[in-house]
């Protein structure tokens, strides 16, 4: 699976890695390089951080799935018990 992004974010994707080239190591990086890195970061390491999103959604949905019976839960047989308050507060 090939991670895709807009043209947009990959402009300033590109920018991001041109200066951290600039403010951190000892060689800067051009925009043909800093475009060629950030499609081997996206194809090598892309695949890493998107299972992980996904599993991690995958866990919250399972927890809100296991307490939506406590959200939506209603008593059964409550026609009876409704009916005799209201016959003792009178």
């Amino acid at each position: 699976m090939t991670i895709e992004i807009s043209k947009e974010a990959r402009q300033q994707a590109i920018t991001s890695i041109e200066r951290y080239f600039r403010e951190n190591m000892e060689e800067p990086i051009g925009n043909i390089g800093a475009g060629a890195l950030l499609g081997f970061f996206l194809e090598e390491v892309g695949p890493l951080v998107y299972n992980k999103a996904v599993a991690e959604v995958q866990e919250r949905l399972q927890l809100r799935i296991s307490e939506i019976d406590l959200e939506v839960h209603e008593d059964e047989f409550q026609y009876w018990r409704k009916y005799d308050k209201a016959k003792k507060g009178k």
